[in-house]
């Protein structure tokens, strides 16, 4: 790295799962310094974050207390980590950015926050813009596979009429939290009732991704619909703890519609399910693009989420820092890229 240029430091708010996954990757990366760790849990206040990530000890206490670290001075992005919902996560982005530090979220409502929380998003982007930094949400989806990547696609496009994109993954490394809110081994009556009372949620995202699609290609959607089916086991399925027998609930195909007027313009497709290959489905990304020309995409298997979101924030931090204040969604950006070299970081 030029000598004249300083890494950029940065700040892992959340270090659950993927927060940990995000601050290897920064403390992997010669542009980049890690020099903070936000966490809520009481446990893990005043421990070396090396505790937590592992590796020689740092020096790098994990810390409880936002305000004790968000230093314009010392903190140039936070990285954050801590639920998927724009409300819930909404009073720290507001701190994050009333200090004058820049954020990458990677909280799945954030990728296109206006679909939702139009009030949010504007009061993110006045507040941003007031104080001189800038914020962005961003994952493998929304933020990627179902969205970013299509827009991609349509590069050569000279007409594009319709858009149908699926994901088909495998939700059996993954824990009770995520099992349930695909309603993972429940009969059929419960699946139906945890859909009505909003415990069984299907992939959160995709009135985001519709939006991102739509707003980038001006396909001008006007109305999405959503629509969450259970998908029945008809062998064993083996979860991470448990076997899902035949006749239960082996994980959820929500599906997403975006209409402009009458007509059907875009259809996403998400059915997470544990175990699919006991059933000879296999995983992977698909993209098929009609227009002039048509365009398909296959990806077997799927890009692995965990370890794409990690790599999507952590190579939007650099994009980041050099965007016009605001709140930015990863289409108003330079397509991230892997950064492989220090001398990426200085693009800035």
């Amino acid at each position: 790295m030029n000598e004249n240029h300083r890494p950029i430091r940065v700040v892992q708010w959340g270090l659950g799962a993927m927060g940990q996954g995000v601050a290897r990757l920064i403390r992997t990366k010669e542009g980049l310094e890690l020099v903070g760790a936000l966490d809520i849990n009481p446990e893990l206040a005043g421990k070396d974050v090396s505790e937590v990530l592992g590796g020689e000890p740092t020096g790098i206490l994990i810390s409880d207390d936002p305000a004790s670290v968000l230093d314009p001075d010392k903190v140039d992005v936070v990285t954050i980590a801590t639920t998927s919902w724009v409300e819930r996560q909404l009073p720290n982005l507001k701190q994050i950015l009333a200090a004058g530090i820049n954020v990458v979220s990677i909280a799945e409502e954030m990728a296109a926050p206006e679909a939702q929380s139009p009030e949010a998003a504007a009061e993110l982007d006045a507040l941003a813009r007031d104080n001189g930094v800038s914020i962005v949400g961003v994952g493998v989806n929304p933020g990627f596979v179902l969205d970013h990547l299509v827009v991609v696609l349509t590069t050569g496009s000279q007409d594009v009429t319709h858009i149908e994109a699926s994901r088909i993954n495998d939700l059996s490394p993954y824990g009770e939290t995520v099992l349930t809110t695909q309603g993972v081994g429940t009969t059929l009556e419960e699946f139906e009732a945890g859909v009505a009372d909003g415990s069984i949620v299907g992939h959160v995202g995709f009135p985001e991704s519709v939006r991102l699609i739509s707003d980038a290609l001006g396909l001008g959607v006007d109305r999405v619909e959503q629509n969450l089916e259970p998908i029945i086991a008809t062998q064993p399925r083996q979860a991470r703890d448990r076997v899902i027998e035949p006749g239960l609930v082996a994980g959820c195909n929500h599906i997403a519609v975006g209409h402009r007027g009458d007509d059907e313009v875009i259809r996403l497709i998400h059915p997470q399910q544990v175990d699919p290959g006991a059933e000879g489905i296999a995983t992977g990304d698909y993209i098929t693009i009609s227009g002039v020309p048509e365009v398909r995409m296959t990806i077997s298997p799927e890009i692995a989420g965990g370890k794409a979101t990690a790599g999507i924030a952590v190579n939007t931090i650099p994009r980041i820092l050099a965007a016009t204040p605001g709140l930015k969604r990863i289409i108003d950006l330079p397509t991230p890229c892997a950064l492989m070299g220090p001398e990426a970081y200085e693009r800035r």
